[in-house]
């Protein structure tokens, strides 16, 4: 990973003039894509070259943390540029409010077409004109038509397919796909497949107009389906769980209790295989972007909706505060607008993308912006104010976090019996705090809270500044009661 002073330093090359036709945007979103599960990130067992080589072309922010790592929340605060209480999302099963100032309707004030295909979780039947895309097939109409429009192959008898996915009915190894069983389909007949294709039809046909464009990838959400071509492509025998430590007994989820140390090499290298299926269907869009001459001529951005916990803290999932649940991909690429190949390592939030694709494209900006526009990263100059940490939330648990270069500090009401099918032996915990010291402890296991009132207080303090200036409840909160109980009136999920 680059310096901060490397990252800002000066660009290989001087910048070209932006080019004089209306650039298009491309946005591509994946599910459940860690961070540190990338090769350009560092990690060697990661094969991910057409990310690699988006990077490349483009600048790589580091350290990007999503606002809260669940899938609907998160998707609909970056697509409004409101934090997710704003938004008015924060539990999975809400819809957005087809009211809400969006990135898609800015787009087609500017005389764009807009268009979505994939999975984005706006739980509400897609229609011409929603939420500001005028082509959409989300994820009802792709499952409709995938199923309809796809010949299934026969698969090679001696051949152990996965089962049809049924998440906390079956044993979780099973719906973790410890066994790494192929999704029964080859990949052309992939779903994310069919997606990628949509997506392509679409880039040939809109070529000569002005687009903006977001195709969003089920993978590598679990099960973590790959096709049959991929089937050993990963061993198990490569991977080495995350430790889990004895102050992690009383939080592991009851859900993966019974997970073996061989089960959980078997789900790491199932979402391993996932990751590389996606890399090449990214790999094919980006390819049709140039073969279609579109490529010098279109923004492009690769984030995913949150990380992912694969055996960290014995999780296998999102839903909680520790960082490999918080840290993103995010790439971008604009040839003659941007650099090339560099990293940039400050802290950068979700909300930050919307307020930055809105700078660069020269839109009209969202009504609310919480985020701060990235731009100065993307052409090689320093931000007038860098983000000394980021804030996230997971609100079925009524807990958030503030991160800084040194300290972690978690805040969780402990009075919420969450419903998310992740429960614990101490169901109702009561209130706890987390300091953890990330120089000395950067796995996030030992508490020192206790040994660290100020940082405690400081940092409980940037929590509750940013539901203060955030949260559209703010001037309720109650009067003359304890930071604590201040912080835990915004902790609830009050959707609707």
């Amino acid at each position: 990973m680059l310096s901060r002073r490397r990252a800002l330093g000066a660009l290989s090359a001087p910048l070209v003039q932006a080019q004089t036709r209306q650039p298009n945007f491309l946005f591509i979103l994946a599910d459940d894509h860690a961070g540190y599960v990338l090769g350009c990130d560092g990690n060697r067992q990661a094969a991910t070259p057409n990310l690699d080589r988006l990077a490349r072309e483009g600048v790589r922010f580091a350290a990007h943390y999503c606002n809260q790592p669940v899938c609907t929340p998160s998707r609909q605060s970056f697509l409004t540029g409101q934090m997710p209480s704003m938004a008015g999302v924060t539990v999975l099963k809400t819809p957005l409010d087809a009211g809400k100032p969006t990135l898609a309707k800015q787009f087609k004030k500017a005389g764009y077409h807009t268009a979505v295909f994939g999975k984005m979780h706006f739980n509400q039947p897609s229609k011409p004109g929603l939420h500001g895309f005028d082509t959409m097939m989300t994820e009802q109409d792709i499952n409709r038509e995938w199923n309809k429009r796809t010949l299934v192959k026969a698969v090679p008898v001696e051949l152990k397919v996965k089962p049809p996915w049924q998440p906390f009915k079956d044993p979780s190894r099973i719906w973790l796909n410890a066994d790494q069983r192929p999704f029964g389909r080859y990949y052309e007949d992939m779903r994310g497949t069919f997606t990628l294709r949509e997506s392509q039809k679409f880039l040939v046909e809109n070529k000569n107009q002005p687009f903006a464009l977001w195709v969003s990838f089920p993978e590598p959400h679990s099960p973590f389906d790959f096709p049959i071509e991929w089937t050993g492509k990963f061993s198990k025998d490569k991977f080495t769980p995350p430790r889990i430590g004895p102050e992690d007994a009383w939080q592991v989820p009851l859900i993966f209790r019974d997970l073996s140390e061989e089960d959980r090499r078997g789900i790491i290298a199932s979402y391993y295989t996932s990751v590389n299926c996606l890399d090449k269907q990214i790999g094919e869009l980006l390819e049709t972007l140039r073969t279609q001459g579109l490529d010098d001529n279109t923004y492009v951005i690769y984030m995913a909706d949150h990380g992912y916990m694969l055996g960290h803290h014995g999780r296998i999932e999102k839903h909680c505060c520790y960082d490999p649940a918080l840290r993103v991909p995010l790439i971008m690429r604009y040839p003659g607008r941007i650099g090339k190949g560099r990293v940039i390592c400050d802290f950068t939030e979700h909300i930050d993308v919307p307020a930055t694709i809105t700078d660069m494209m020269g839109l009209e900006k969202l009504p609310i912006q919480h985020g701060q526009s990235l731009r100065p990263y993307l052409e090689g100059r320093a931000p007038a104010k860098r983000r000394d940490h980021i804030f996230s939330q997971y609100l079925e648990n009524e807990e958030a976090c503030v991160r800084t270069d040194r300290w972690k500090f978690v805040h969780c009401s402990g009075k919420r019996k969450r419903t998310d099918g992740y429960e614990t032996d101490q169901p109702i915990p009561g209130r706890y705090i987390r300091l953890y010291d990330l120089k000395a402890d950067p796995g996030e296991f030992t508490d020192v809270a206790a040994k660290h009132p100020d940082v405690v207080e400081q940092l409980r303090g940037l929590l509750l500044a940013r539901y203060r200036t955030t949260h559209p409840e703010a001037s309720a909160e109650p009067k003359e009661v304890s930071s604590e109980d201040a912080l835990e009136f915004y902790l609830g999920p009050r959707d609707g």
